[in-house]
């Protein structure tokens, strides 16, 4: 691992959640993707996971040109096991 970063919504007067950072490196994130890099999600299975995962979809379609297959390309990463998710 080479990048930590951090996502608060609890402290301070701004809430930042972990599918902001992941927009903030959008492109970063989908060149790791492309690379053959595995996504891990833990954590709420309420609302978190799928903002989470609606970031993602946002983020292969608009930094890998997927357009209307983002969310097919999201699909196949799972199929793959290259997207896990422990959501409870």
């Amino acid at each position: 691992m080479t990048k930590l970063s951090l996502a608060w919504s609890r402290d301070g007067d701004r809430k930042v959640y972990v599918q902001d950072r992941m927009r903030e490196s959008g492109a970063e994130l989908w060149s790791w993707l492309e690379r053959g890099a595995h996504f891990y999600v833990c954590g709420d299975a309420k609302r978190m996971a799928a903002d989470v995962e609606k970031a993602l979809i946002d983020i292969a379609a608009e930094h890998g040109a997927k357009g209307e297959g983002a969310k097919a390309y999201i699909g196949e990463l799972k199929k793959a096991g290259r997207y896990q998710a422990d959501v409870y």
